[in-house]
């Protein structure tokens, strides 16, 4: 039944890989556990309480509220799922809630810091050097997604435009506009990877010395070798130059519609995370200068 769910999430929701693989995980924990602890009944015939006591486990290991809560949404997805394909008559979830959590802020790089990163950086001039620029450079400068990086090909980037189009959660394309500095990076690198790799895999913009299609942990290791070099820095990945693009926009003065575009959300909710920011720096503003602050 795992499988059949899965196809439909794929072919039906046209849900990513990511996301695939984390509700198989969390189908799979909850299989083992009910073959541990019910072991008279399985995942198509689970009860609330068989639920409930699972996400009371989950919360004795300790589990961030965030990960539970993710699992109790792939609980949901699943027997609704089983319900409209009439495997069940009752969904087990109906009462379930998901836990309180602690509103977190983005972790991001102040402009300063960044400016000064990408600056003062000298990046080697050969395919690694310019190919860790343009990463970076990609990231910052236009806030697209880990998947959405790797999965740019070279008949993507409009040069003439310089508009990147990438292709979304849930398959959504958009188009986004970078800077007219990357473009030299881009020829730069692209010069190094014709001379330097002999086989390139697809037609993917980043590819490894190899030529095969850069992997996720191999963007995670760039990032975090240049963003070890600010050390006020919490958190170093990825994600952090997508939230240092959106933080920078919006204390720019960028509209929150236009920011939630580009970053391709699909409500002004998960855009609003980044307002804080802004209001920080008004609130500054406002003490530095208001004659009663």
């Amino acid at each position: 039944m795992i499988g059949s769910f899965l196809k439909y999430l794929n072919y039906e929701k046209r849900y990513s890989q990511h996301t695939l693989n984390a509700y198989q995980t969390d189908l799979e924990q909850f299989q083992e556990f009910l073959e541990l602890n019910f072991p008279e009944i399985n995942l198509v015939k689970a009860t609330h309480r068989s639920i409930r006591t699972w996400i009371i486990s989950l919360v004795e290991a300790q589990l961030d509220a965030r990960t539970v809560n993710r699992k109790i949404a792939t609980l949901r997805s699943f027997y609704k799922f089983l319900l409209k394909r009439e495997e069940i008559s009752i969904d087990p979830t109906t009462k379930i809630k998901v836990l309180k959590t602690s509103k977190k802020l983005p972790h991001f790089v102040n402009e300063n810091d960044m400016t000064k990163m990408l600056d003062n950086i000298d990046f080697s001039d050969d395919l690694e050097g310019t190919r860790d620029q343009l990463i970076l450079e990609l990231l910052y400068g236009t806030g697209v997604r880990l998947t959405e990086l790797l999965n740019i090909q070279d008949q993507d980037i409009d040069e003439y435009q310089h508009t990147i189009r990438v292709l979304g959660k849930r398959n959504k394309e958009r188009v986004i506009p970078f800077p007219k500095t990357l473009l030299a990076v881009i020829h730069s690198y692209k010069n190094w990877r014709s001379s330097e790799v002999a086989n390139r895999e697809g037609e993917f913009l980043l590819v490894t010395d190899s030529g095969k299609q850069c992997y996720p942990m191999f963007v995670y290791r760039v990032v975090k070798k240049y963003l070890e070099t600010i050390g006020s820095l919490d958190k170093r990945s990825p994600h952090v130059l997508r939230h240092t693009f959106a933080t920078h926009l919006l204390n720019k003065g960028a509209e929150l519609n236009a920011v939630k575009d580009l970053l391709g959300h699909a409500g002004l909710a998960a855009t609003q995370v980044y307002t804080h920011n802004t209001l920080e720096k008004l609130k500054n503003v406002y003490d530095q200068a208001h004659p009663k602050a």
